[in-house]
C-alpha cells in the first residue's frame, strides 16, 4: 500500500497548538514533512522606499521559525527551511520525497494569494494538489452567518452579527508525535545578513529594547502575563498581536484564554481585547469582500514620495512635541506600540503633515513587528478618514487623542 506523504507549507501559522493543517496532516498522512520558506519578495525595499520586513520583524520571524523547528524536533519531526521562491522549491521537494499532497493556510492580500497561485500551478505540473485551509481569523469563514459579500460595512453591525449568530471554534487537541521522512536533508536557518540586512542595521539591534522574543512558548507566556488579574498596563493586546500575526498563537486560543480569565471588575479590559480580535477579522473579511481596497491610492492629491520623505525626516530628526518623539523612538527601538499610541502617531502624521495613508502604512509595515497586510493598511485608511466603516473613521485631533489615550509604558525589561 502506498504511503500518504503530506507536505505542510508553513507561512503565517508558526505553531504546534490549534493548527488545523498540521493536525489534519498528522491525522491523514503516514508521513508529514513540515517546510518553511524565506521568500525574497518579503525582504528588501518596496516602492515606497521602506522595507517589506524591517530588521526587528525579521529577527522576530527568525526566532519564531527556529522555535517551531525545535518544537517539531521534540515531536519526532523537523522543519525544512529554505530561502527562495516557494513555486521554485515546493515542486522539487514533492518529487524528492514522493509527496502526495501539500497543505497550507490560505491568505487574503494580493501578494500572498498570488504566491499561492504560482505554487498551485507549479504543483499541478507534478500532478500534486495544493489543499487550502482557512484558519487565520477568530470566526471561521465557514461559520459566518452570512456570505462575505454581504458582511456589513459598519464594524459595529459586523461585530453584533457575528457575536450573536456565530461562534468561536474550540481549540484542537495537542499533537504528541509526528512521523516524518527518515532521511530529511539538513537545512540550517538563514541569518539576518543572508536575508539582506547590512551589518550596520544588524548591529543596531543591540540598541533595541524590545520586550518580545519570537516563538510559540514565548507568545503563550506573554499572553498569560497580560491576562493576569493584577496586570494593568497600556501594553496588552499589542504584546500578543505579533505572535498572533505570525501564527504562533491562534486567535481562537487567545479568545478562549480571555474568556477563561474574565473578571467582572475588569470587564472593560477583556471586552477591549476581544474587540481588537474582531477588528482583525473585519479587516481581513473586508479585504476579501473588496479586493485590494486598502492598497489603492485614495488620496491622489497627496504626493506619496513627499510623504515618505517627511516620515523619514521625522524619524531621523524628531519633532517639537515630546509625546510624538517618545512614540517615534519607541517604534524605532522596539518595533511595537500600543494601538492607542499608534492612533496618536498616525493622527499626528495625517493631520500635521498631510501624510498619504499608503506612505504611513508602509512606514508601519517596515517598523512594526506585528504587521499584517489587511489590519495595517485597513487601519491606516480609517485614520485617513477613508475607511470602509465610515463611523469608525478618525474624527478627533491628535492632541485630543493624547489627552484621552496616552499612557507612558510601565513594563520593565
Amino acid at each position: 500500500m502506498t504511503k500518504k506523504v503530506i507536505l505542510v507549507w508553513f507561512r503565517n501559522d508558526l505553531r504546534i497548538h490549534d493548527n488545523e493543517i498540521l493536525f489534519e496532516a498528522v491525522d491523514k498522512g503516514d508521513i508529514v514533512i513540515p517546510v518553511y520558506i524565506f521568500d525574497p519578495r518579503y525582504f528588501g525595499k518596496n516602492k515606497f522606499d521602506f522595507y517589506h520586513t524591517g530588521v526587528l520583524r525579521a529577527k522576530f520571524l527568525l526566532e519564531s521559525v527556529e522555535h517551531l523547528k525545535q518544537q517539531l524536533q521534540e515531536l519526532g519531526a523537523d522543519l525544512l527551511v529554505f530561502q527562495g521562491k516557494p513555486e521554485d522549491i515546493l515542486g522539487k521537494l514533492c518529487v524528492k520525497y514522493d509527496v502526495t499532497e501539500v497543505y497550507h493556510h490560505r491568505e487574503v492580500a494580493h501578494r500572498e494569494t498570488s504566491i499561492s497561485e504560482l505554487v498551485e500551478t507549479a504543483l499541478w505540473k507534478e500532478k500534486i494538489n495544493l489543499k487550502h485551509f482557512i484558519g487565520h481569523t477568530l470566526y471561521h469563514k465557514e461559520d459566518l452567518p452570512i456570505p462575505i459579500k454581504d458582511i456589513p460595512e459598519a464594524f459595529t453591525q459586523f461585530k453584533k452579527k457575528v457575536e450573536k449568530e456565530s461562534f468561536v471554534r474550540p481549540v484542537l487537541p495537542p499533537i504528541h508525535h509526528i512521523t516524518t521522512h527518515p532521511h530529511l536533508e539538513e537545512t540550517p536557518l538563514p541569518t539576518l545578513e543572508t536575508l539582506g540586512f547590512d551589518p550596520q542595521t544588524i548591529n543596531s539591534l543591540s540598541l533595541s529594547d524590545s520586550l518580545l522574543v519570537g516563538g510559540e512558548k514565548n507568545g503563550l507566556n506573554v499572553m498569560r502575563m497580560t491576562l493576569q488579574t493584577d496586570y494593568d498596563d497600556v501594553n496588552d493586546y499589542n504584546l500578543v498581536s505579533p505572535y498572533i500575526n505570525l501564527g504562533a498563537i491562534s486567535p481562537a486560543h487567545y479568545y478562549h484564554e480571555i474568556k477563561a480569565s474574565f473578571q467582572s471588575d475588569q470587564k472593560k479590559k477583556f471586552e477591549k481585547l476581544i474587540t481588537r480580535l474582531l477588528w482583525r477579522d473585519y479587516f481581513r473579511f473586508m479585504l476579501k469582500k473588496h479586493p485590494n481596497i486598502y492598497f489603492k491610492n485614495h488620496e491622489k492629491e497627496k504626493d506619496i514620495s513627499a510623504s515618505v520623505a517627511t516620515i523619514k525626516k521625522l524619524l531621523q530628526d524628531g519633532t517639537s512635541d515630546f509625546v510624538i518623539n517618545e512614540l517615534l523612538n519607541e517604534v524605532k527601538s522596539t518595533g511595537n506600540l500600543p494601538y492607542e499610541h499608534r492612533e496618536i502617531l498616525a493622527a499626528y502624521l495625517v493631520q500635521e503633515w498631510k501624510i498619504n495613508h499608503l506612505a504611513g502604512a508602509a512606514f508601519f509595515e517596515d517598523y512594526l513587528i506585528d504587521y499584517t497586510p489587511a489590519s495595517n493598511y485597513g487601519h491606516w485608511l480609517h485614520l485617513a478618514s477613508l475607511g470602509t466603516s465610515s463611523k469608525n473613521n478618525l474624527k478627533v485631533s491628535w492632541q485630543e487623542l493624547i489627552k484621552k489615550n496616552y499612557r507612558p509604558k510601565t513594563i520593565e525589561k
